[in-house]
């Protein structure tokens, strides 16, 4: 396990500048292509409202690619794969319509539960646009065992059509991750949020870490490391900019999943909740470019090639 004092020394001069959390980016310090693999986009303003996030919340507000853009560009961030997060099974064409004129948008993670009767139609319908490239479930609802045969019979159904699994919730996530998986060989499954451990200065659930080296243990299984900063227990918007705070967690995920299966993602606009987005990728840019160029490739965005297999536009 890295401790902070050797992270800072291997992290280098050009990591080392990486960690102030509103310092600008000098173009030198900027890395080839990064593509950030979990961004939400909505709308409330629309006639129809959204279903999330609840008003009366800072995320209520319109959030579209350029507003992203905006905030994640000046950050060398060139494209996305977007997240529904709305159940309403038209707001997956929603993102699909924003893609359509925007080649920013990389692909679309939808949000289908498979438990519908409408599942497999909906699944059919979806995955005949190329830009589709899977679902996201709650590990939870997944775990149930009133949904085991329709579950299986749904994650066959995205195998089927060549889509990926997404999956999120608590610290259980990883080893309900590993045991679908395991039961769905040609499946490629995507933990999330490095499968929420919560704050990496608290002791991390021992349930988290064995669901970790579990899902691991199985090359179908990508991890996101993302939602670092959420899961600090402290003042909102405030969470630690020093990537050394994150290294339990950070190299845990480093030691199971290794250079070729950690996928970068903000889940920003969620992520304001923890701190801005220049203190979301400084974290991740000092780690991984303290791991070497090969690393820092991989994870900003050749894995995410090869877990959602994605399209150039």
């Amino acid at each position: 396990m890295t401790n902070r004092r050797d992270f800072l020394k291997t992290s280098g001069a050009a990591s080392a500048a990486l960690l102030g959390a509103t310092a600008p980016l000098a173009a030198a310090e900027k890395p080839g292509r990064i593509i950030d693999c979990h961004t939400h986009f909505y709308d409330p303003t629309r006639p129809e409202g959204v279903p999330w996030p609840g008003k009366g919340t800072p995320l209520y507000r319109r959030v579209l690619p350029d507003d992203w853009m905006a905030i994640a560009g000046p950050h060398g961030v060139t494209e996305t794969v977007v997240v529904e997060a709305s159940p309403w099974v038209e707001d997956n064409q929603f993102l699909l319509d924003l893609a359509a004129k925007d080649k920013r948008l990389l692909g679309i993670i939808g949000n289908l539960d498979p438990a519908s009767p409408d599942f497999a139609a909906n699944v059919k319908r979806f995955a005949a646009n190329p830009l589709y490239r899977g679902i996201r479930i709650a590990s939870a609802k997944a775990a149930l065992p009133e949904n085991a045969a329709a579950y299986s019979a749904g994650l066959k159904e995205l195998a089927a059509h060549d889509l990926v699994l997404d999956i999120n919730g608590g610290p259980a996530t990883p080893g309900i991750a590993a045991t679908l998986a395991r039961q769905h060989p040609d499946l490629t499954v995507i933990v999330n949020h490095c499968g929420n451990p919560g704050d990496a200065a608290k002791p991390l659930p021992d349930e988290w870490k064995a669901g970790i080296a579990a899902a691991a243990a199985l090359p179908n299984v990508f991890c996101k490391v993302s939602a670092l900063v959420e899961g600090v227990r402290g003042e909102p918007g405030k969470a630690p900019t020093d990537p050394g705070y994150y290294l339990p967690i950070l190299d845990t995920l480093w030691q199971a999943f290794g250079q070729d299966r950690l996928i970068y993602g903000s889940n920003w606009p969620v992520s304001d909740r923890g701190a801005p987005y220049a203190t979301v990728i400084d974290i991740v840019k000092a780690y991984f470019g303290g791991k070497g160029d090969a690393a820092s490739e991989a994870y900003f965005w050749k894995n995410s090639r090869t877990a959602y297999r994605w399209q150039e536009r």
